[in-house]
């Protein structure tokens, strides 16, 4: 079993969970944007529900699935994220950002009454750390906030190369104009001290250390040939 058909098989679940007239936050990368597809289908069938994307992206690919948008300006207060993560330990503590949408996927998680993250089961992990850990920076004096990441890493006990993510042979641009530096430091002893210590920096605007936010997973992973589903949480 692939997986595209877990991420299929977590989003089956996570849709159900989706009620007429809910504010729901639609998140960003390859799960959600199955959860999108699947979302646009119940739509089409008389479902009512307002979205708040967490990235261009999913906006782009909710309107084009027929599915009704906001903005929290809009409507401040959600009652349901459905969203992706790179990695989930035990205690529901994720890393996110590989899609580089982590500072607005943070802002519609804290709006919401519950986050429920989609995953396949290979992303449930012991310590987090194993995926970069992303560190979204205004591209003014880069260099400078960068030295202070590295030496706010190495107080935490974090090492590992930090990388300037790039995209088309230029440094990757956020949707809200940042860079973004992706800290492989293969394991994260204390995310709520780390987590701390980057807030600390100037210049860093949002990391993918994703702490108390969600509330609930779903998580599919292949078991004899069959896509078998586990829920943690409240989901």
């Amino acid at each position: 079993m692939s997986g595209p058909d877990l991420r299929r098989a977590a989003a089956e679940v996570a849709v159900g969970l989706v009620t007429p007239g809910m504010r729901l936050g639609i998140g960003t990368g390859s799960t959600a944007n199955v959860f999108v597809e699947l979302l646009g289908e119940r739509v089409r069938a008389g479902l009512d529900v307002v979205g708040v994307p967490t990235s261009e992206a999913t906006r782009v690919a909710a309107e084009a699935a027929g599915i009704r948008l906001a903005t929290l300006e809009e409507m401040p207060e959600l009652d349901l994220t459905i969203d992706g993560a790179d990695e989930i330990d035990a205690a529901m503590r994720l890393v996110k950002g590989g899609g580089g949408a982590l500072l607005r996927e943070k802002i519609v998680a804290f709006a919401s009454h519950r986050m429920v993250v989609i995953a396949d089961g290979a992303k449930r992990v012991d310590t987090l750390g194993a995926f970069p850990l992303p560190v979204e920076v205004n591209a003014f004096g880069l260099g400078s906030t960068r030295r202070a990441v590295a030496a706010a890493l190495r107080a935490c006990g974090c090492t590992g190369e930090i990388v300037l993510r790039a995209r088309d042979g230029a440094p990757f641009v956020t949707d809200g104009g940042h860079h973004i530096l992706d800290a492989h430091l293969g394991r994260i002893p204390d995310p709520e001290a780390l987590s701390a210590a980057l807030w600390a920096v100037p210049g860093v605007v949002e990391h993918g250390l994703f702490l108390g936010l969600a509330t609930g997973a779903i998580l599919a992973e292949a078991r004899d040939g069959q896509a078998v589903v586990t829920r943690l949480g409240t989901v």
